[in-house]
């Protein structure tokens, strides 16, 4: 595990979520894990951080989210980096949901609520620039 959580900590994480409670818990589990990364409570705040930054080596988006939701955040992104690993989280299992991510190209997909064993595993197997 020790591995896994030294990958996580080597790459810089645009986690995109608008639950203020979730956030919390998250960002609080990442500083105590030595995470780098920044937060964006929507999809049009975090595409101005990626636009602005384009250091990022993750994206993590909630799909449902004001202003722009999650799956509209993935496809900007996609016209400005078409190899930048995304995960998308969500509390939504219809097949239609998961479709459109796989049709832009998310490398995987984390069902609310939030599993910090499986994200790390996930970010393990994931192949960074």
């Amino acid at each position: 595990m020790q591995e896994k959580i030294a990958k996580l900590q080597s790459v810089k994480i645009l986690f995109v979520e608008d639950e203020t409670d979730l956030v919390t818990i998250i960002s609080d589990t990442l500083n105590k894990l030595k995470a780098n990364f920044e937060t964006a409570e929507n999809g049009q705040v975090a595409l101005e951080k990626f636009k602005e930054h384009n250091d990022f080596d993750l994206i993590v988006t909630d799909i449902n989210m004001p202003i722009m939701n999650g799956l509209e955040l993935i496809k900007n992104v996609r016209e400005l980096n078409k190899e930048i690993p995304v995960i998308i989280m969500s509390a939504h299992t219809e097949p239609e949901y998961i479709k459109s991510a796989e049709d832009l190209g998310v490398d995987n997909y984390l069902l609310k609520p939030f599993d910090f064993i499986k994200f790390i595993n996930i970010i393990s197997t994931l192949e960074f620039k």
